[in-house]
């Protein structure tokens, strides 16, 4: 049997060769630290993917080391192995693997697991990514999007609500730089964001307005708390984007045609 060039792990690779600008200026920033956080990633998600893929009689998928990258990335400092081992199994197991793997899943199985840690482990620290890893976010978009990977309209749709924010006033230089990542590496995905045009664009819209409403009124949360936090309300909203993208067209299709 011949395969078509766009499989599932073509798709994986591109969206990895994507990231590597991201990926690159964060491990030269973050050094040993962030190798290690990195490698255990990898091992972890690594293990629970080939685990059902021998079960299903699958091959191994590459789709664990984008889970991996984003959990290493954003996940809170300082907790121990245990706490990263049980929030990657969990947000890899439950929100991925269960459905079939990757391409099948609902939700981001990384912003699960970063969700997860979040809720059970509140006391640690999000961490502070340093401006330089938040311009490394633009050469990735913009792979992503030259790839056919990324939306541009969920980009401009959080885009438009920056800049009017910008606009009337609100502060969002903390958060802008972390959202930027949060935006690459979680919102766009292009498995668990809003398919359809109009979809996209609203799902910009809504993880734009989320971290303009939890920068003005959520005290005391990190920067990346908030764009976490964000990123997985947008993306539990995606599939109902969609049907009222669905709905508006079919309207004013009968509306056209009746």
């Amino acid at each position: 049997m011949i395969r078509g060039l766009w499989d599932r792990e073509t798709v994986a690779l591109l969206l990895l060769a994507a990231f590597m600008p991201l990926a690159l200026a964060w491990l030269w920033f973050g050094g040993t630290e962030a190798i290690g956080r990195l490698a255990l990633a990898l091992v972890v998600s690594g293990l629970w993917h080939l685990i059902f893929m021998v079960a299903r009689a699958q091959a191994p998928s590459f789709a664990g080391a984008l889970t991996a990258l984003a959990v290493a990335m954003l996940a809170p400092v300082g907790l121990g192995p245990f706490a990263v081992i049980l929030g990657i199994s969990f947000g890899s197991v439950m929100a991925e693997l269960v459905f079939g793997g990757w391409g099948r899943n609902v939700v981001n199985p990384a912003t699960v697991t970063l969700a997860f840690l979040g809720f059970s482990w509140p006391a640690a620290p999000w961490p502070d990514l340093v401006l330089p890893v938040a311009w490394a976010a633009i050469p990735a978009a913009a792979l992503g999007v030259v790839f056919g990977l990324l939306s541009l309209r969920i980009m401009a749709g959080a885009a438009v609500v920056a800049i009017l924010a910008l606009a009337a006033g609100i502060d969002l230089s903390e958060v802008l730089p972390v959202a930027g990542i949060v935006l690459v590496l979680l919102v766009c995905d292009p498995v668990a964001s809003a398919t359809t045009s109009l979809g996209r664009w609203l799902n910009g819209l809504l993880f734009g307005a989320l971290i303009v409403l939890f920068t003005a009124t959520w005290t005391n949360a990190a920067p990346t708390q908030i764009a976490v936090s964000a990123a997985l309300l947008a993306s539990l909203a995606a599939p109902a984007l969609d049907e009222v993208a669905l709905f508006i067209w079919l309207t004013r299709r009968r509306r056209r045609h009746g």
